[in-house]
């Protein structure tokens, strides 16, 4: 099980609660439920890596009722393994229900399918990181990202404001021969960070590891073309950093890993079908 700090954050879980119960229960208040006791259960309908437990309990608690998370982010589950349960008001259990249970599903998928291309390379026998991109949908950062740790993968981009990445639409602003001196000028401005060049074809990334790149992104190289320009860098004597992006799945992750690429690059986790949660809710047993 992987080792994660909590990331709860109050405020924007209640956000995700005013979402769906911004002006109360209509169903519950109108049947009178209200008062009345009762309990819930998450069980793995599958296996799964799961991940939002954590929040499933805070959401629970934040609606008013009592919760105890009982397998945390990174834990993998079996079929039919309790993960959550819950007692209290029956209000406030139907309040945080659908929620909370949206949210540990979508989070599960994702951390299940980051663990399945992290453990394709590692039964290849590499060991190199598994880097999930910033193309989660909008507003989802902070879920995505503690979902991509719960599957032993990384970011490879928080934002714009902490990584250089320079596409092929910036050079587009440069002429030709001004592209060497705009990266040199991009690393005295940011001497600290790595210099990652996002590149097309051989001949681009050749001519952008002479200009110093720390790290080339290869677009929709597959693992020959990658293994052939590692060849065609060596043999110029320049050694930057490989990392294939765009079509990177469980399926051909460790063909990349044999070609040489020194980290892989994916959005695929994001796009998983969502972990199925069996959620169980009755009256409080005494």
């Amino acid at each position: 099980m992987t080792s994660l700090p909590s990331l709860t954050d109050d405020e924007a879980l209640s956000a995700l609660l005013r979402e769906d119960v911004p002006f109360g229960d209509l169903t519950t208040s109108g049947l009178g439920l209200a008062g009345l006791a009762g309990q819930l259960e998450w069980q793995a309908r599958g296996p799964m890596v799961v991940c939002g437990t954590e929040f499933g309990r805070r959401l629970f608690e934040l609606a008013g009722a009592q919760a105890e998370c009982l397998c945390p982010s990174g834990s993998t589950a079996s079929p039919g393994q309790a993960l959550l349960r819950a007692r209290g008001d029956a209000a406030s259990l139907h309040a945080a229900w659908k929620t909370a249970q949206t949210l540990a599903e979508a989070l599960s998928g994702i951390a299940t399918a980051t663990q399945a291309i992290v453990q394709a390379v590692r039964t290849a026998g590499f060991d190199i990181p598994v880097a999930c991109t910033r193309k989660n949908f909008p507003g989802t950062r902070r879920w995505s990202f503690f979902a991509v740790r719960a599957g032993g993968g990384v970011m490879h981009r928080l934002g714009l404001s902490e990584t250089l990445l320079v596409f092929p639409e910036h050079l587009a602003f440069l002429e030709a021969g001004e592209r060497a001196a705009g990266i040199a000028a991009l690393r005295q401005a940011q001497p600290e960070k790595r210099i990652v060049v996002e590149v097309g074809s051989e001949d681009e990334a050749l001519e952008a590891a002479g200009w110093g790149s720390d790290v080339l992104q290869l677009e929709r190289f597959t693992p020959e073309r990658l293994a052939a320009l590692r060849a065609r860098l060596s043999a110029a004597g320049l050694h930057p950093r490989l990392a294939p992006a765009g079509g990177v799945t469980v399926a051909n992750a460790a063909a990349y890993a044999r070609a040489g690429a020194d980290f892989l690059v994916t959005s695929y986790p994001y796009f998983a079908p969502p972990a199925d949660i069996k959620v169980s809710i009755g009256p409080a047993s005494a």
